[in-house]
């Protein structure tokens, strides 16, 4: 990702995450021009005719952060990203977003590979991540009582698929487990799904 490319990104995320889903969850510019200052390495984009059409953003955790991982927040240090730190083990990753138009086409796992080229490339312990369920509550309304554990299970054993965690296990990274207050995500229960690849 390059400056020139801010603007695309910023309108990709709006054309991937249209409302209802909350405005303040989505980068602005601001956000990206941190992102870039403090390590360019790890923001990716993919361009088709002069469009971006494809985004992921990274940065560096800690050792300690990565094994807490409380809220989104705390982890990463909020959109501006004041958790970075720039000898952290885990390239932790943030987002990735697919245009509507472009999706099915392979770009999220070039995207991903070009995370774990870059954890290999630095050497690092990880690539991670926490992703949302966002057929969680659609589950739960259907089988009572069921938590978010139970969820995330049947897309691990694969009996159920969820847009989200289910790519990612095809891109071949790990479910540690469930993260619960992870942040505001009706759909998901406020929980996340935490994720690890290592080279």
């Amino acid at each position: 990702m390059s400056h020139e490319d801010l603007d695309g990104a910023v309108a990709l995320q709006r054309a991937c995450f249209p409302a209802p889903f909350p405005e303040n969850l989505l980068w602005n510019r601001s956000h990206l021009e941190r992102h870039l200052a403090i390590f360019p390495a790890g923001q990716f984009v993919s361009i088709q005719e002069g469009q971006v059409i494809a985004s992921a953003s990274s940065t560096r955790i800690s050792e300690v952060d990565w094994a807490a991982h409380t809220s989104w927040e705390e982890t990463v240090g909020g959109p501006y990203l004041e958790s970075f730190d720039p000898t952290g083990s885990t390239l932790y990753g943030l987002d990735i977003s697919v245009h509507p138009e472009h999706r099915g086409q392979g770009l999220g796992r070039l995207l991903y590979q070009a995370r774990f080229n870059l954890v290999a490339s630095l050497g690092l312990t990880r690539y991670g991540t926490a992703c949302r369920l966002p057929g969680f509550q659609v589950f739960s309304q259907s089988q009572t009582g069921a938590t978010v554990e139970d969820y995330a299970d049947h897309i691990v054993q694969g009996r159920l698929q969820d847009r989200t965690l289910t790519p990612l296990l095809r891109y071949e990274l790990t479910f540690l487990g469930v993260i619960h207050d992870y942040m505001d995500d009706d759909e998901s229960g406020n929980a996340a799904a935490q994720l690890e690849w290592k080279p």
